[in-house]
């Protein structure tokens, strides 16, 4: 059992990667494996709509991210941190995942996910908003906890003096372990249900 973190900061060792840290110290310990990917510092192109990730993958083949999205792919969960800009996740990060999951094709569903919004101030709703729009359209189940998750600082580090937020973000792990081990009881005798036959329909035809 596994789950995958995603750094959406620019920082490698800033408030972000402290937040994600504490999830997944808390998520050893419940004996869930885990990662840390920091994609906040590359240079990523946005999505071009092309489709060509119908093949499979997205049209730009790099190696690195290829790497990346695999084993995303392969986890039990999911787990995104972003800093908060405009109050809204990173521009990089939403590159990422616009590209993640829109080759997807089906590959996230049903995975345990949760986002970790990390402002200065406010305009963290906003943006653990945005990144849970990706799992409710990918079929994802959301892990939560008795709080938003949303923890504050501004220079690197001083996330660690919110105690309140270190307090939801522990509970998250917790929540976020016990639906992974629940999932992995049952796979054989709660076998996930087929999805329902989509209909499609534009609003202007």
């Amino acid at each position: 059992m596994k789950v995958v973190a995603i750094n959406g900061s620019p920082k490698s060792k800033g408030n972000t990667f402290h937040s994600l840290q504490i999830v997944c110290e808390d998520l050893e310990k419940e004996g869930i494996e885990t990662s840390i990917l920091h994609v906040g510092h590359m240079q990523l192109m946005d999505c071009i709509s092309c489709n060509r990730c119908k093949e499979g993958y997205c049209v730009y083949n790099d190696d690195i991210l290829m790497n990346m999205i695999d084993e995303i792919y392969k986890a039990d969960g999911l787990l995104i941190g972003s800093p908060v800009y405009y109050s809204g996740i990173s521009g990089t990060l939403k590159n990422f995942l616009d590209r993640l999951f829109y080759a997807s094709r089906g590959r996230m569903r049903h995975k345990v996910a949760a986002g970790v919004a990390i402002p200065r101030r406010s305009g963290g709703m906003s943006a653990f908003d945005q990144m849970n729009n990706y799992f409710l359209i990918s079929e994802m189940l959301i892990a939560p906890s008795y709080y938003w998750n949303v923890i504050h600082g501004a220079t690197p580090g001083q996330v660690l003096e919110d105690a309140e937020g270190i307090s939801i973000l522990r509970n998250l792990a917790r929540n976020m372990s016990w639906l992974i081990k629940v999932k992995e009881a049952t796979k054989d005798t709660v076998p996930n249900p087929q999805a329902y036959p989509r209909s499609w329909m534009n609003f202007i035809r």
